[in-house]
């Protein structure tokens, strides 16, 4: 048997509130009301106490972003609807690609949008930590950071299925594969970070 939930609202605008076991005659009262504030029960003595304390919605506490270590920051994404962007920061946000490429391949956000139109999100990532590699083993950088679980744990490891990715994706693969071989031989240590915390982050899965 379906558990019965009650639906507690309140109309602010029509001096309206109430409780019922009905959400369509709750969504009649508050659908489209600017200010009506409604929340669901288990109980009708639940319901009753937010409407009697006020009916008001619990704020979340805001998250505290991780404090970040210095090094070199990666990531991809293609939220501008424009294909896929890479952007490679320092651990303050700040954009580090125009240290490894021209002006001229740099977006007006200057971020590096892919060139071929069949790129994928993994794609951006995987050259977004070629040209963070490119950084780090030119400024002699020993952190790199990112959040793409397949780039880092696989496919810069020369951990790939040839023939379940594009061809172009594996010659990449194997090319940041080297770099990273490179790069650790020196000393250097590529780790991943949270998307939330990430600063190289383009907003686009926030």
């Amino acid at each position: 048997m379906k558990k019965l939930k009650f639906y507690a609202y309140l109309v602010p605008s029509k001096e309206k509130q109430g409780i019922t076991d009905s959400w369509p005659e709750c969504e009649r009262h508050v659908k489209g009301v600017n200010g009506a504030r409604y929340r669901s029960f288990n109980s009708r003595e639940a319901a009753s106490e937010w409407l009697h304390s006020g009916a008001e919605y619990e704020k979340k506490p805001a998250r505290v972003k991780a404090k970040l270590s210095p090094g070199v920051y990666f990531d991809a994404g293609t939220g501008r609807g424009e294909g896929v962007e890479i952007s490679v920061t320092d651990e303050k946000g700040v954009n580090l690609l125009p240290k490894v490429l021209p002006r001229a391949k740099l977006n007006r956000f200057g971020k590096h949008l892919v060139a071929h139109a069949d790129a994928t999100n993994n794609y951006g990532e995987l050259l977004a930590l070629k040209y963070a590699l490119r950084y780090a083993i030119k400024e002699e950088e020993k952190s790199i950071f990112g959040d793409s679980k397949l780039v880092i744990d696989h496919w810069s490891k020369y951990q790939i299925k040839r023939k379940e990715v594009a061809p172009k994706t594996v010659k990449l693969a194997e090319e940041v594969s080297s770099m990273r071989e490179e790069f650790e031989a020196d000393g250097g240590v590529i780790s991943r970070v949270s998307g939330a915390d990430n600063p190289a982050d383009l907003g686009f899965h926030r």
